[in-house]
């Protein structure tokens, strides 16, 4: 598949454009969309899906989402990708775990969504990998419960820009709570596994054991200390302010997602970042 170069970005390229132009740019949503790190296995095929990820509820598997015609997407209509991607619904109108961050790319901008599908469709290798049944605790399958927990915690409509906001605020607004829906793991969970909206970004432990780290800008728990250049620096190679490297699941996310996106975007999301309000909270 095609590598993602630095200069694809949103301001050179016209997703709206169609052909090699909104390929282009697909692929680039796909990176910072964080696709990969669910989507592809260790050592698997890629988008071919079997990624483990673990929940309170049990071990969801990343689908395979290429062109294939049995397991993958290969029969989807491009209305079917948007529902999965904005609704959280498959072809069969079954809804979809949140383990699926559905709840996040509800935001997408629809040429992003659009962008991302003919990416998927001209550009990656049909992968004939069966998808691996998830394992959850019994009550977590019956998933007509799942019309519950979106009428608590689902609420669909495109990222809005903040017209007080400077044109970088919003992009660095849209990347981190749309597009590469950072909170989902960035933020605290209630009981019900919905976000904890007072907590949003102060960081929270993660099911096999990982901390994702306070995001807010509080001194003391969070990146307060951390000036833009460093947090850009930290999603392009993974480096702390205080030197070290990134380990755990945020080391995928670095390697397939942040570090192919550009300066101006992760800039982008340091901006943001920085303007949150602080939040003293250190993951459990």
């Amino acid at each position: 598949m095609p590598s993602v170069q630095a200069e694809v970005s949103i301001g050179e390229h016209d997703p709206a454009a169609g052909g090699d132009e909104q390929i282009a740019y697909g692929e680039y949503v796909l990176r910072a969309g964080g696709c990969v790190t669910c989507h592809t296995a260790q050592d698997g095929e890629f988008l071919a899906g079997g990624r483990p990820i673990e929940s309170p509820f049990g071990v969801f598997y990343g689908p395979n989402i290429t062109p294939d015609e049995e397991y993958g997407i290969g029969r989807w209509s491009e209305a079917d990708f948007k529902r999965a991607m904005l609704e959280g619904r498959g072809p069969d109108g079954r809804h979809y775990y949140p383990a699926f961050p559905y709840t996040s790319y509800t935001k997408m901008k629809p040429q992003d969504v659009e962008a991302l599908w003919a990416f998927l469709q001209s550009e990656v290798e049909p992968e004939a990998r069966e998808n691996t049944p998830h394992d959850l605790v019994w009550f977590a399958r019956f998933r007509p419960s799942l019309v519950g927990w979106k009428w608590l915690h689902f609420e669909p409509g495109t990222f809005e820009p903040d017209p007080d906001q400077s044109e970088q605020w919003n992009r660095g607004a849209y990347l981190t709570l749309a597009l590469g829906h950072c909170m989902e793991c960035h933020t605290p969970r209630t009981r019900t596994g919905g976000l904890d909206l007072e907590r949003l970004g102060a960081g929270a432990r993660l099911p096999d054991d990982d901390v994702a780290g306070n995001i807010t800008p509080d001194r003391e728990t969070g990146i307060g200390r951390w000036g833009e250049r460093h947090i850009a620096r930290y999603l392009e190679m993974g480096l702390t302010r205080d030197g070290d490297f990134a380990g755990g699941g945020m080391a995928d996310v670095i390697d397939h997602g942040t570090s192919h996106l550009t300066d101006e975007d992760r800039r982008a999301i340091a901006v943001y970042l920085k303007s949150l309000d602080p939040i003293a909270h250190e993951p459990d």
